[in-house]
């Protein structure tokens, strides 16, 4: 094995750094997982996912037969490898302003296991300018390494297909840095993009900015038509069929999950907090579960009703419940209605859930949270409000 094939992922049994490292190992690269979650890293050992991801669970059991890939909480890892892919996001606080300089903390604190000539990859969504802060931190430690910024650009649940299928914007100060991390990603996908470092670190901000304001768009569609008493996804329909300036309007739902508020707020923040566009999204988004429970409220009373929540992912055919909205709309039922059930068939980290059978027997009202496709062969006999337009109706 050539020293050129060692990575190290920083972060490496989380969400986005355990696709990534298994996809490298599965092209033969030598990769390390390092994390500091000693439970998700003897989960990795022991062959299991630590959360649910499509056929990536085949993929780690090939990868340890293999010998190519380990995981550790050992930060001295670090040292050893030839790149170094950090998956650390920029966080928002309570009040939606970014932290910065979380990044460069998580970096200081591995800088003296780092050693010249390697080359370091950021590849989490970051707020603009911090890889020129971690160029900056390096430097002062007298650390001489590559910096490339590499963003992440796949869909939770699609890590295993998207890797090898899209292309990877790559970014550096140099060519040589591009080429390094061209030459990396080459393993995975046929096509990478070259961008300036802040150029790239832009274009992810935007691309999940982008995604959640067109979600934020049809979710404000989809009230103006359920006030005027019409149907949205029937008006969908007839807008897009057979015609393409309207195939990519998206239908409404829940619009929540790690990165879209986040990385909205973050290139709000950035641009000294004048982004309307942003904020009105942000409104529209968070906004849509309180009027959900106001359409119910209008058709039942609540007071004394058990209502069953169905899916509480923040999003379809996943176990991933960071900030999902269907707890928000939790919260507000609960508020009004006599009981609240709830129920998801992937989730397992929350222990205030019922099986679905048991909430279809006892629920007044049923509420589509999340658009599991195992509720699209459901035939309720009592009511359902499903703004994903996943039950069938009668």
């Amino acid at each position: 094995m050539e020293s050129s094939d060692r990575v190290v992922v920083v972060g490496g049994c989380g969400h986005v750094g355990l696709p990534l490292g298994l996809a490298f190992a599965d092209a033969g690269l030598q990769v390390t997982l390092y994390d500091i979650d000693a439970n998700a890293v003897d989960t990795v050992r022991a062959g299991k996912m630590p959360f649910f991801e499509k056929d990536a669970e085949a993929v780690l059991a090939r990868v340890l037969a293999a010998g190519t890939l380990e995981a550790s909480t050992d930060p001295d890892a670090v040292s050893h490898a030839d790149h170094v892919v950090v998956v650390v996001g920029t966080p928002v606080d309570e009040h939606l302003n970014p932290h910065p300089g979380a990044v460069v903390q998580a970096i200081e604190l591995m800088v003296d296991h780092l050693r010249d000539g390697q080359h370091l990859v950021m590849r989490s969504t970051v707020y603009p300018g911090v890889t020129a802060l971690v160029e900056r931190l390096l430097a002062q430690h007298g650390k001489q390494l590559e910096v490339t910024f590499c963003p992440e650009r796949i869909a939770e649940g699609k890590a295993m297909e998207e890797l090898y299928s899209l292309p990877q914007i790559v970014s550096g100060r140099t060519p040589e840095a591009i080429e390094r991390a061209s030459a990396l990603f080459g393993h995975l996908t046929a096509k990478t993009i070259p961008l300036s470092i802040e150029e790239a670190e832009l274009a992810k901000l935007f691309t999940n900015t982008w995604r959640y304001i067109r979600f934020a768009a049809a979710n404000q569609l989809y009230m103006i038509a359920t006030d005027f008493g019409a149907d949205f996804d029937r008006i969908r329909a007839a807008m897009s069929e057979d015609y393409p300036r309207a195939a990519d309007i998206p239908g409404a739902g829940l619009a929540a999950g790690p990165c879209l508020l986040k990385d909205t707020m973050q290139l709000a923040a950035f641009n000294r907090n004048n982004f309307m566009l942003g904020h009105a999204s942000m409104l529209v988004n968070e906004g849509l579960p309180a009027y959900l429970v106001d359409q119910i409220e209008k058709e039942h009373d609540l007071s004394e009703a058990t209502v069953g929540l169905l899916g509480m992912a923040f999003k379809g055919e996943s176990d991933d419940i960071r900030s999902s909205l269907s707890y928000k709309l939790k919260r507000l039922l609960k508020l009004r209605a006599g009981r609240v059930l709830c129920t998801d068939p992937y989730v397992t980290v929350d222990d205030d859930l019922e099986p679905l059978d048991l909430v279809l027997e006892q629920a007044d009202v049923l509420v589509v949270a999340a658009p599991h496709k195992a509720y699209a062969s459901l035939a309720p006999q009592v009511p359902v409000f499903d703004v994903w337009n996943v039950v069938p109706r009668a």
